[in-house]
């Protein structure tokens, strides 16, 4: 939504890339041509991705999973920290990025979101941002998080908390319900909370722990 309404109101396109302090500048949409939204491009010249399950094993084309990166671009090791370095390199030394994305058959990647937020409910893996979109594009909602709490019966239950457009009051039950209508019923939230803004950092970033604080004692 972002990528397209910055497209009509300057008549210029989104550059979307991906990048990190560890690794640089790693995957990117192309300069010139097509630009897709909601996704990172694809991996720059001598930079390698894979994207592994929790075993470190390469999964198959649009399925979720860990995003794994190689290269002369990736740094060698933390300063000082060999246990932290060990854990986030695998032994064939690819470097684990921390974030969960998906592959096409073009070669594209799509973040999906932080393995730290995903919101594991009955055994299942729900990814946050999947399910924000959704919330995000319903009408009288500005924007949405969405987070994993503690449940007795299914380990985590998802909750979302939505930011309501200005003189708009949200019915919990009524977003449930749209969202059970495009999503799967385990990736639909159980609980609905409302706030004036979401928790930022001097980044912009939503504070998610924060959250899972305020409503899940986490």
């Amino acid at each position: 939504e972002t990528f397209r309404q910055f497209q009509e109101r300057t008549g210029h396109t989104i550059l979307e890339r991906y990048g990190m302090t560890e690794i640089g500048m790693h995957l990117s949409n192309p300069l010139h041509g097509e630009r897709r939204a909601g996704t990172v491009g694809q991996p720059l010249p001598e930079a390698e991705i894979r994207i592994c399950d929790e075993q470190d094993q390469p999964v198959g084309l649009d399925t979720p999973g860990g995003l794994q990166v190689r290269g002369p671009n990736v740094f060698s090791e933390y300063w000082k920290l060999p246990k932290k370095t060990a854990e986030e390199f695998t032994t064939e030394g690819w470097f684990r990025t921390g974030d969960i994305a998906q592959l096409d058959a073009n070669g594209t990647v799509m973040l999906v979101g932080r393995g730290k937020d995903v919101v594991i409910s009955g055994g299942l893996n729900v990814y946050p941002k999947e399910v924000e979109q959704v919330l995000d594009a319903l009408p009288g909602v500005l924007e949405s998080a969405v987070i994993g709490v503690p449940h007795p019966d299914f380990g985590e239950a998802v909750t979302a908390v939505v930011v309501p457009e200005t003189g708009t009051t949200l019915d919990s039950s009524a977003l449930i319900a749209a969202v059970r209508e495009q999503l799967a019923g385990f990736k639909c939230p159980k609980t609905v909370h409302s706030l004036p803004e979401l928790p930022r950092n001097a980044m912009g970033k939503v504070q998610k722990n924060e959250l899972r604080k305020q409503f899940g004692g986490g």
